[in-house]
């Protein structure tokens, strides 16, 4: 069975930096896109950056970022570990929500992790 589990938020005051990661299992479970989303007391669910392999034959990727968090939060994956991580920098109270991790399995499935507060102060 599928499992994302979130690790690494936590309170941090605005400017600061958290490094958010998602660890995929089983460990052959190789989704075509992963990503994480935020969603904030009272907020819809938001795509906050995703990291999409081109191919199955290729290790290229496409990334895209929400627009307010372009410059500031970085996705990067890893298939040894079957990882993704976010690494926010300049972050702001705006950013303060439960953030999630998604798995799309080549569109034949989605899945998410239970998600982990990230929470900054002014």
């Amino acid at each position: 069975q599928v499992q994302l589990v979130e690790s690494g938020g936590g309170l941090v005051q605005a400017g600061g930096s958290l490094r958010l990661s998602c660890a995929a299992s089983p460990s052959y479970f190789t989704p075509s896109a992963m990503a994480w989303y935020r969603q904030a007391p009272g907020k819809q669910r938001e795509l906050v950056a995703r990291i999409t392999t081109v191919a199955r034959i290729t290790t290229s990727v496409i990334t895209d970022y929400l627009d307010s968090v372009k410059g500031r939060f970085t996705i990067s994956r890893n298939h040894r570990k079957n990882t993704v991580d976010l690494q926010m920098n300049d972050l702001k109270p705006d950013d303060t929500a439960i953030y999630y991790c998604n798995a799309n399995d080549w569109g034949s499935a989605i899945y998410w992790g239970q998600g982990t507060q990230v929470t900054v102060s002014a």
